[in-house]
Order: C-alpha cells, then structure tokens, then sequence
C-alpha cells in the first residue's frame, strides 16, 4: 500500500445525467493540498458550498448514499467515492453544477478511466492509515446483514450475497489487492436491481435516469409481453424488452458475478466515508448502502478515539487510555481535588471507565474522620464528575476552549463506605444528548465490584470565556 498521500496531476470533468434525478451535471475532478481530503462543491450554488465526504454528512441511504450540508446535497456518491479510494486518492475537490453526478453506465469505471487520465501525484505527507486493531462488527438481524473488521496490515474485503432469487443464487467475491485488482475486476462492474424494484422506483419518479444500459436487472416475478411494454413505457425506452436467462433484456454480464463485485464496489466507496485510508480484512455478507454507513460510522469513532488517545497520551501503555499526565491535559482539576487516577476504558458519546486509588494520604482523611477515616460521599461523586467531564469533552467539545458544569445531581445513594486502601473503579455512561450541549449521565462507582455509589448527573458544555451564572 502506498505510504505517502497523493492528489491528481490535472483537471478533468465528465457529464451526463444522475441515476435517480435524471438531470444533467458537469462533474470536474480538481487536485486538492496534502490533508484536505476529499470533498464535493456545489458550483451551481451560491457560496459554492463544501460538502467532506464522511459519514458525518450522510442524509440519506434509501438508493445510494447521499451526503448533505444545510441545504446543499449530492446524490448516489457511493460510485465515485469508490472509483477515488480504489485508485488509493487521499486529497480531491470535487465539483458539480447539479445535485447528482452522471451514472455513466451504472459502475466506476467511467470515473476512474477519467481519473487515470488526470494521472497522480505522491505528495509530501504521510497517509495518515487507520489500522483496525481490534474486531469492529456491525449486525442488523431483520435483514440477515453482518459486517466484521478484523486486524490486518493491508486492505481486504470479502463479500457474500444471497437474495434467494434463482437468476443471482448464492454469490461471494473478494478484494485482496486494491492496486491490482479495483481497476480490471471491480470498477466495471455495473448496478445492479430487481425487477420489481425498477417497477416502483419507476412508479415513484424516481431513476429517471436509469435505463438497461446503466443497471443489470434482475427478472424477480413473472412479466408478459404487455408487462414489459407497460415498463418500458415508464423507463422511456425506445427499444423492446426480453427476458433472457433471468435477466431483463440481452444485457451480456460483465462478470458472471457481476452483482456481488458491484456490492464489493459500493462497499469501497461508501467505506471511504470514515474519511481516511484503513487497513483491515472486512468480512460482509448481504451487506447495503445503509448497513455499509452504520459500519462506517463505527469504524470511524474509533478512528477518532485513536487520535485523541494520541493527541494526550504520549505513550502507549497497555491496559491503559490515558495516564494522569493525559488526564492533566484534559481536565482543569489539579490538586487536592483531581479526583481520578487514570482511565481504562473510552467509547466516545457511550461510556467511559475510571480509576481511583484510596490512600490515607488524602487531605480529607485528616478531618474525614480522624478515628475512622471514611472518604466523602460528595467526593465520590465528585470522582464519578470528573469522569464524566472527561467523557463529555472528548467525546463532544474541544477540550482545550470548553468546561463542563453540572446542572443537578439526582438519585445519589451511597452503599457502603470508601476507606484508605480501597480502589475505586468509576463508571460513566452516556444516557442523553438534548441540543448538543446538554447531557445526562448515569455514574456509578465500585470496589471489588461491588457498587458503593451511584448518581445520575445532568451536564451542560460551556465555553472557557463564558462564565456560569450565580
């Protein structure tokens, strides 16, 4: 895999018409700086807005995946996406003068024979690879789809379908090279649909642009003669109709798995939406555009934990997320009330899990009580706070320009006493977000895994310059 990023060398532009919208677009390929990433540009709006290709921006995945920024959208991205990442580009504009790019004949390869003629250049900066060392999964049980990530030093992805329809059958390919392969065995390979699914889509307005020379259609139910003029009355054909070897008009297969290598196709594009270049062996069976976002979307939180995890711990220790230096970098507590030791366990906008070591050394000890010191149980929820700020502003905000101030405290119990040589493990979870900057927590706190405290907090984010109200 290539180890520096790189752009294109010059301009190119393609048109045609969008599948769905069936209107015309000029789409125009420009050569982007070291670490802009890739990101489509409304040219035919005014403020020529910017949309970043990456999960955060998807809208819509009821045929294809559509990102979107205010009012600005751009239709069926997944194919260009894919065309882009498989030919290993990390910095690209890409601008439209419509809100859909041209189908082509409904596979990759239009855009990337154009992207081959724009040719390469390797920049100066590192590509910056996610490698997934760890099992990332994803299981929708309704639709029998299952993606997993597993650790791997290159890019791989096997997939599996089976749709029970007699003309696809039970099919499965895979990707085990993206500079060898992507170009000759996977960027050809053309959309493909059911019949029937063309019949309602037609019946909706939409593939307006769609016709048999774009797609492979796949005969799901019995149609006459005067069914397949009906349809090709609505799909504006100007030719007839056939059903030949379970396939809608003599429309010769590409590959003779052409629909699971087009899945394969899909899968690349809408995977470059976690926004960076991973390495990892991905396993999918049945998968579809919206299951492809919800893995993205995983994938791509633990991209960004892995670089915040790296943006405050300077070293890397096992068992261990961030050390007390990290979470001095992090939190504005500092002694006698910093109040956490260090964290074992993060899952961004979910949990987070801390450690606190008991010692007699405590301030508090000296008046908490001299004969029997007992730790406070306003300080452990204090403890349980601390954590939850540090989930918060990871998770959420900036942790460098905001402060987390606690709004109320309820269903406080206290079960048994925390004394000199005990370890507290603190727990926070993530229960609600209302308007992005209002948060409830539900925190509990144990030694030797039995819980001696618990509450549930209600948090608000607060820039530094902004002072809370008396």
């Amino acid at each position: 895999m290539l180890e520096l990023q790189r752009t294109i060398a010059k301009e190119v532009s393609i048109s045609g018409v969008g599948l769905h919208t069936g209107t015309s677009c000029k789409m125009t390929f420009k050569a982007a700086p070291d670490n802009y990433g890739i990101k489509f540009i409304r040219t035919d709006i005014g403020g020529r807005p910017e949309i970043p290709a990456n999960v955060d921006y998807v809208v819509d995945i009821s045929r294809g995946t559509t990102l979107g920024l205010g009012e600005a959208k751009v239709y069926t991205v997944e194919h260009v996406l894919s065309a882009v990442y498989g030919l290993q580009i990390d910095n690209i504009i890409i601008e439209l003068d419509g809100i859909e790019p041209p189908i082509g004949d409904g596979s990759a390869m239009p855009y990337v024979e154009k992207l081959l003629e724009a040719g390469f250049v390797s920049q100066e900066t590192p590509k910056d690879y996610l490698v997934i060392d760890q099992t990332v999964s994803y299981h929708d049980e309704q639709n029998k789809v299952d993606i997993v990530a597993l650790p791997l030093d290159s890019y791989r992805i096997s997939i599996m379908v089976d749709y029970e329809n007699p003309a696809l059958g039970s099919q499965h390919t895979g990707l085990f090279d993206l500079e060898k392969e992507y170009v000759s065995e996977f960027a050809p390979a053309r959309t493909f649909c059911f019949l029937s699914e063309v019949e309602t889509l037609a019946d909706q307005g939409l593939i307006k642009g769609g016709n048999i020379d774009n797609a492979v259609v796949i005969v799901d139910h019995e149609i006459n003669e005067e069914g397949l003029e009906r349809l090709k009355e609505k799909i504006n054909l100007d030719h007839d109709l056939t059903v030949i070897n379970g396939y809608l008009d003599n429309n010769k297969l590409r590959f003779k798995n052409e629909p699971v290598r087009h899945k394969l196709l899909d899968m690349v594009g809408d995977l470059a939406l976690v926004g960076v270049p991973i390495k990892a062996q991905i396993l999918a069976a049945r998968p579809g555009h919206k299951a492809n976002v919800e893995f993205a979307k995983k994938i791509r939180q633990l991209y960004q934990q892995k670089k915040l995890v790296k943006k405050y711990q300077f070293v890397k220790k096992e068992g261990l997320v961030f050390d007390i230096n990290a979470i001095q970098r992090i939190l504005p507590h500092r002694y006698p009330f910093l109040l956490v030791d260090k964290i074992i366990h993060l899952e961004m906008d979910k949990k987070v899990i801390g450690i606190k070591n008991v010692t007699i050394n405590e301030p508090f000890f000296n008046g908490h009580f001299p004969d029997q010191p007992v730790m406070p149980g306003v300080l452990i929820v204090e403890a349980m706070a601390q954590v939850s700020g540090i989930l918060l502003l990871n998770s959420y905000i900036d942790p460098e320009n905001h402060l987390v101030y606690f709004m109320s405290i309820n269903n406080a119990k206290f079960r048994k006493p925390v004394m000199p040589g005990d370890q507290i493990t603190l727990e926070a979870e993530l229960i609600n977000v209302k308007g992005g900057k209002y948060f409830s927590i539900k925190g509990s706190a144990y030694v030797d895994g039995n819980l001696v405290s618990e509450a549930e907090f209600m948090a608000a984010m607060v820039p530094k310059e902004n002072k809370p109200k008396e």
